[in-house]
């Protein structure tokens, strides 16, 4: 009887220990971040806020934006100005994003790319455009930041040079 009771009061410490133990700790998704704030960046695109938009970028005079359009903005403020102008003529934004890819380069840093299909109105007459981007993040503080935006357009216009080294060659 005594063997009994020792036995049985074994196999109730084990199991109060066992249900005693923390359960692992959920693995954390690094990019989870990332997304979040690409995510708040597509919300503000289609919600035509400015501002949301614009709280995605770091606040620095040294951001670099190469546009869509070929030309490049240097600079939170100018980008904000640019952003603010274009949004008081522009409604019914959406952008459908594809292949988003999240690449964390470190603890740091990543970069996202996809492509990219936007429609709007500006200025009273409907829009549409394609490409794909490339957002260079950073994490600032506790908050992932964009540092960098390249965008290209899958059709440029004809009006933009493309040295003849980058012109598809027809199949002989």
């Amino acid at each position: 009887m005594k063997k009994f009771v020792l036995y049985i009061g074994i196999i109730a410490a084990i199991t109060i220990s066992a249900f005693g133990q923390k359960a692992p700790a959920a693995k954390v998704d690094p990019a989870k971040g990332v997304r979040d704030a690409f995510d708040r960046l597509v919300e503000g695109i289609e919600q035509v806020d400015a501002a949301k938009v614009m709280s995605v970028y770091e606040n620095s005079g040294r951001i670099l934006f190469f546009n869509n359009n070929g030309s490049a903005t240097i600079g939170w403020e100018n980008m904000k100005n640019n952003r603010e102008s274009l949004y008081e003529k522009t409604k019914n934004a959406s952008l459908e994003v594809t292949g988003l890819r999240i690449e964390m380069l470190g603890r740091n840093a990543a970069y996202v790319t996809c492509k990219w299909k936007q429609l709007q109105e500006f200025d009273g007459k409907l829009e549409n455009a394609s490409g794909r981007m490339t957002l260079v993040f950073k994490l600032i503080g506790k908050d992932w930041k964009v540092v960098h935006l390249h965008t290209s357009p899958d059709n440029p216009p004809a009006t933009r040079p493309v040295l003849e080294s980058e012109r598809e060659k027809p199949a002989t």
